[in-house]
């Protein structure tokens, strides 16, 4: 039965391979479903088969939350997987691990903008696009030529679902230049002839923020992009859809980070939050 779950989790790869899913997420749920494989217990009844989940948490036992939530998800979207192609599978202890909240780390505006100044005109493409529009490294891996048009980007999210981004005019202009200079065939970004991968551009993002003193990622310019609308006033539900999200829920996180920035100007602008001795009046 294990190695009827071994072919089976090389379908489930392929199929997520076709549901737009990065190289590195499908490294992580390759990675994740072998170690899976080698410890859950598989039982086989007349009803169906059940997949015991207990040896293989008391082999995650020592790892942190996060790290086991993630493995067992991973392990749960297998199964669904299964369930919705008719296989009758059932988990025993299949608990859910509760994590406590943590919220995204985006980069300040004023670091952006300072790591731009520094940019070749072929770096500056990389970081206005994520920032400018709020992609995913996956989106921006996928973006071609053609879905660039008439001051609109057409991208290609999760689940191979579309959205059309408007393109402002600074960033249209840096596009522009881009294609007239690296002129190419099919994808945005391409090296010898090839789409860029995402650890390419990866790299190449993280290389420029290095200039500035700092390690920054892809995401955390997604994360600014959201940010900064919101602290602008950007309605939430717009920022939804221009995210991608599928959930508003999803988006939301950025709220309180919106929170978080009222309290500091408060604290930093009102005087009952400072030191003082007293005060006077004219009267």
């Amino acid at each position: 039965m294990t190695d009827f779950l071994h072919k089976k989790s090389e379908a489930f790869l392929e199929y997520l391979q076709t549901r737009n899913y990065s190289e590195r997420t499908l490294k992580t749920y390759r990675e994740n479903l072998h170690e899976a494989l080698r410890y859950v217990e598989v039982i086989v009844e007349n009803e169906g088969t059940i997949i015991d989940l207990m040896p293989y948490r008391l082999h995650l036992a020592s790892r942190k939350k996060r790290t086991v939530y993630k493995k067992i998800s991973i392990f749960r979207s297998f199964v669904s997987y299964l369930a919705d192609r008719g296989e009758v599978i059932r988990l025993r202890n299949d608990m859910s691990v509760k994590l406590p909240k943590t919220l995204p780390k985006p980069v300040e505006t004023a670091h952006i903008f300072e790591a731009l100044q520094r940019c070749t005109s072929e770096e500056k493409i990389l970081v206005e696009l994520v920032y400018g529009l709020g992609l995913r490294i996956s989106e921006l891996c996928g973006l071609q030529v053609k879905d660039i048009e008439n001051g609109w980007v057409r991208v290609k999210g999760k689940g191979d679902k579309i959205r059309r981004l408007p393109l402002p005019d600074r960033v249209a202009e840096t596009v522009m230049e881009h294609i007239r200079q690296a002129d190419p065939r099919v994808y945005l970004f391409e090296k010898s002839g090839s789409r860029m991968t995402e650890n390419q551009i990866r790299y190449r993002i993280e290389k420029i923020f290095k200039k500035i003193g700092m390690k920054v990622t892809p995401h955390q310019l997604r994360h600014a992009f959201a940010t900064d609308l919101l602290n602008r006033g950007a309605r939430i539900t717009d920022v939804s859809i221009l995210l991608g999200h599928a959930s508003l829920e999803t988006t939301q996180i950025y709220t309180r980070l919106n929170d978080r920035a009222k309290l500091r100007n408060y604290q930093k602008a009102h005087p009952l939050c400072g030191e003082y001795d007293g005060y006077t009046t004219d009267d």
